[in-house]
């Protein structure tokens, strides 16, 4: 922390950049040359799309920030979750254990409907004729049990060139016991075909389960290409432009981490952007106090929420993309953070469906052509169009002036939809967004309630461009007493990857019994990952002095399929608590699944977190000038406050509101990247750090 201030201190500037599905934010902080204060300054502009560099450099000039003055920037982008999810990735090939050609298609049994008969399966990103098989077997104890064979390696190469294959995946049985045959394949490939991107597992996880781990490594793959280039041409092209700071990418476990390390496993970064908006609520939670939170996050095209525990953000290892109702989607081993993502932001487009039903989302119209007020071409209404006809979101400052927004367009798309349903404009625009508001309470339903939280007992930090203006209707319907609207709530997302430490999750299979020979086996398998980190961070030439490491393992009942991941005591497991480390599991484990078990608890994984500092920034308190709240307010006018119905709301400056200010009354606080909606009889308060607290008004 002080070598961030000291560098604050002599003018260097820190930047974030956040690259999202709609808009691509920036976050600046610099000192005031004169009073020493901080500056803050932000900027926004359209996500660009297939080429995201060029928004990034966008939003850079924008914000009017000179290259040679950043001392630290920090990236999170949503080039890797796109490739996947827009089947734009690489042509990948993979290479297995004889014999395991189809764990792929195999997959797993389960099934998002248990009723649908008709089920299939989702297609596997590689086709059967591009896996390969090499003989050799390596046993789950790490025992070789059949030599490697790679006499047919140069076959495989040829008809990998044959059909234009460009990355390769490398999966074989037990590697994560014993990387030898699939350290020694990988080698024999880049040797063979220098030209092909290639990925073995054990880069990237070692852990257990073949079909989840051979399917991180060919997602791995299948990304790292587009990966590769995206980097290097965001690199070079900032070298290029007098950058002369350290660029540091934001991942999917809330920390940063160098761009070469990130080249080298890409698919650690598929979720950077809500990872670090977590981060931020997590750090903003804490400073105020606050340890306990939900972090929201409602931007164009979706909505992210996640939940903090006394502090600490929950890092998993078994992600699924795409599982929803109607797929079992695909998983991936990689550290990200514990979220829930659904389909519904400012661009989500209502519709009907064939019975006369109202929905919004998940379709959304984006950047181009965007909601219907943005005047480029959309016709559909989205949940940005009826927050306008609410009256909630101004007309005449609509995307903080840049935009006039299109009135007359807006309420011709809503009378086309009201039309269909049968109701009145008005009770359209509230039916957008009383369902909006229905889809982000069931999403943070399942991050609380359905894991075993009472959500009030813990406060809502709402974010991004649409987070201020649902949260209190989210709140009250959870009966959430406290809302945090973060300063600059439009990018925060970009504001917490510059409070984030390089950090890296390093996952391994162990299995023990919790018992008197636990304290010695754990000790000495965490400190063989921690030497293999420290070795790993010293090789790429960073400093280990400030290198500190959290420890995690999963626990299970006894050959149980089901485990529980739990803190432990700075000091490791010790003869001395080991009851203790065990009711920490099984208070987790009844939390979750409701019981608890009178029988033997054993290990089965162990997590360490390495993280050091570099360039987070302390945050300070905002000036007071001595404004008087009048002296913010811009005028009055009726909206519609739904359940609350029709009010004549205050309309407030955003920018003059200063610490200290408090009201009570029907409001709208209007900002130049996000509106926040103060319903009648919610309490405002503006913090000593400008950020707006909302005590909420219960039924």
């Amino acid at each position: 922390m002080a070598d961030a201030e000291q560098a604050t201190a002599r003018g260097s500037v820190r930047v974030a950049t956040d690259v999202g599905g709609t808009f691509t934010d920036l976050v600046c902080f610099e000192a005031d040359p004169e009073t020493g204060h901080q500056i803050v300054r932000t900027a926004k502009v359209d996500t660009t799309p297939p080429d995201y560099e060029r928004g990034v450099f966008e939003v850079l000039k924008k914000s009017d920030v000179a290259f040679a003055d950043i001392a630290f920037l920090a990236h999170g982008t949503t080039v890797i979750i796109n490739a996947v999810t827009e089947r734009k990735g690489a042509r990948t090939a993979l290479i297995t254990t004889e014999g395991f050609r189809d764990v792929l298609e195999i997959a797993r049994g389960d099934r998002p409907n248990y009723f649908d008969l008709t089920y299939r399966k989702p297609p596997p990103f590689v086709p059967r004729y591009l896996r390969f098989e090499v003989p050799g077997r390596i046993s789950y104890a790490g025992e070789e049990l059949q030599p490697l064979d790679l006499s047919g390696l140069p076959e495989i190469v040829d008809a990998l060139r044959a059909a234009e294959v460009e990355a390769v995946a490398i999966c074989l049985l037990h590697s994560y016991a014993n990387d030898a045959h699939e350290a020694e394949t990988l080698a024999a490939v880049q040797r063979l075909a220098p030209e092909l991107s290639a990925v073995a597992s054990h880069q990237i996880t070692r852990q257990w389960r073949e079909y989840e781990r051979t399917n991180t490594a060919v997602l791995s793959a299948y990304v790292k290409p587009a990966a590769d280039r995206y980097l290097s041409k965001l690199n070079q092209t900032l070298e290029a432009s007098e950058f002369g700071g350290q660029l540091y990418i934001m991942q999917s476990n809330c920390g940063v981490d160098t761009v070469d390390a990130t080249r080298e496993t890409p698919i650690k970064m598929v979720e950077s952007g809500p990872a670090s908006g977590v981060w931020g609520a997590a750090e903003l939670g804490r400073l105020l106090g606050e340890r306990n939170v939900l972090a929201l996050d409602i931007g164009g095209t979706t909505a992210k929420c996640s939940l903090v525990e006394g502090g600490h953000v929950t890092i998993i290892s078994d992600y699924w993309i795409e599982r929803n109702r109607e797929s079992a989607g695909y998983p991936i081993l990689v550290p990200v953070v514990d979220l829930v993502e659904i389909g519904n932001g400012g661009g989500s487009i209502a519709w009907v469906d064939h019975l006369g039903r109202l929905h919004v989302g998940p379709r959304s119209a984006g950047a181009d052509p965007g909601p219907v007020a943005y005047a480029k071409g959309g016709s559909e209404p989205t949940t940005t169009d009826a927050n306008l006809a609410l009256g909630r979101i101004n007309a005449d400052y609509f995307c903080g002036g840049a935009i006039t927004a299109d009135m007359a367009a807006v309420n011709g798309a809503l009378d086309t939809l009201s039309g269909v349903l049968g109701v009145s404009r008005e009770e359209a625009a509230r039916g957008i967004v009383r369902i909006a508001n229905h889809n982000m309470i069931n999403a943070l339903k399942l991050v609380s309630l359905n894991r075993g939280h009472d959500p009030r007992d813990f406060a809502l930090v709402a974010f991004g461009g649409g987070g201020g203006m649902h949260a209190s209707a989210l709140a009250a319907e959870l009966q959430i007493e406290k809302v945090i609207i973060p300063a600059e709530s439009a990018v925060f997302a970009a504001w917490g990857m510059v409070m984030s430490d390089l950090r890296r999750d390093y996952f391994r299979t162990f299995l023990c019994d919790l018992d008197d020979d636990a304290p010695a086996l754990l000790r000495e398998t965490f400190g063989l990952m921690e030497r293999q980190a420290l070795a790993q961070f010293d090789s790429e030439g960073l400093d280990t002095t400030g290198v500190a490491f959290i420890r995690f393992a999963r626990f299970r009942y006894r050959n149980q399929e089901h485990s529980a991941e739990v803190l432990l005591p700075d000091e490791g497991v010790t003869g001395g608590n080991l009851a203790a480390v065990r009711e920490r599991f099984e208070t987790n484990y009844e939390r979750e699944y409701t019981y608890r078990l009178d029988t033997a608890v054993e290990v089965v994984g162990l997590h360490l977190v390495g993280q050091a500092e570099v360039g987070k920034l302390a945050l300070v308190e905002k000036p007071v000038r001595g404004r008087d709240l009048a002296d913010a307010e811009k005028g009055r006018r009726m909206v519609d406050f739904d359940l609350e119905g029709r009010h004549e709301a205050t309309l407030y400056d955003g920018a003059m509101l200063e610490p200290g200010m408090t009201f009570n009354n029907p409001a709208i606080i209007e900002e130049a990247g996000a509106t926040i909606v103060v319903r009648p009889g919610d309490d405002a308060a503006i913090d000593s750090y400008g950020n707006v607290i909302l005590h909420v008004r219960q039924a």
